[in-house]
């Protein structure tokens, strides 16, 4: 469990929970959770990861944020209030005794796309970032939005999210818009995933190299769920990656 949760705003889901480990930090990972943006997922889903974090000596923020849905049940989100709380979240961080010079996003099918949006929040005036991320792990992430919603992902999931079919204004949300990124982007994705296909890391990566962004694809054995599985060979795999971010 958490050593403490802090909110970042008013709303039940602007909260995060704050684990920390014993001794000296290597630095701060964010865990976004996934669920194609909807209500119905929690940050229940970063908890086993967050734990396995704090043990590895990692400080982890497991964030929450409004989501797709009714409002008052985790709902009330979609663009932009959720890349609001995003942006908010991580910036609490500038409030707690951390050091946050290191600073990693780690995140899940939407919340990897979460975690791409947060790197280049600050383009933005909007969700001007004072705490910047300086490396991000996406774990099959959904990257490219338009791609997404051409393959029906999520059942609709883009398009809720939006509130409309993907398009050129939505290119601050798009991740595959924000091409190339400045800081470093690894995707890691299960070969047998059949809820994001392994197309949406294998593209985005080979788009952001071919912009002249440090982009990596690390495909593991495992469906979408492996990944978020601390006892895995693929969150082993995860941790090294994050440790060779720091």
């Amino acid at each position: 469990m958490p050593d403490k949760t802090h909110a970042y705003g008013e709303d039940p889901s602007q909260f995060g929970e704050l684990y920390l480990p014993t001794g000296a930090a290597k630095g701060v990972v964010v865990v976004i959770h996934g669920g194609f943006w909807k209500s119905a997922y929690d940050l229940s889903l970063g908890r086993p990861l967050a734990g396995s974090l704090a043990a590895d000596g990692w400080v982890a923020w497991n964030l929450e944020y409004r989501r797709v849905g009714p409002a008052g049940s985790g709902g009330g989100g979609g663009a932009p209030a959720t890349l609001d709380d995003i942006a908010a979240g991580i910036d609490k961080l500038a409030e707690l005794d951390v050091d946050t010079s290191t600073v990693l996003a780690l995140g899940h099918s939407a919340g990897g796309h979460l975690a791409a949006f947060a790197a280049s929040r600050g383009r933005f005036d909007r969700w001007a970032a004072r705490v910047p991320l300086t490396g991000v792990v996406s774990q099959a992430g959904v990257l490219d939005l338009r791609a997404a919603y051409d393959d029906g992902l999520g059942g609709g999931a883009v398009e809720a999210f939006l509130g409309h079919p993907p398009g050129p204004d939505d290119a601050p949300a798009d991740p595959m818009q924000q091409v190339p990124l400045d800081v470093p982007v690894v995707c890691i994705h299960g070969t047998g995933d059949d809820i994001v296909p392994l197309s949406q890391s294998e593209q985005y990566v080979a788009h952001a190299t071919a912009a002249g962004a440090s982009a990596e694809l690390v495909a593991v054995d495992g469906d979408h769920f492996t990944l978020i599985d601390a006892g895995s060979a693929a969150w082993t795999r995860t941790l090294a990656i994050l440790n060779d971010l720091r």
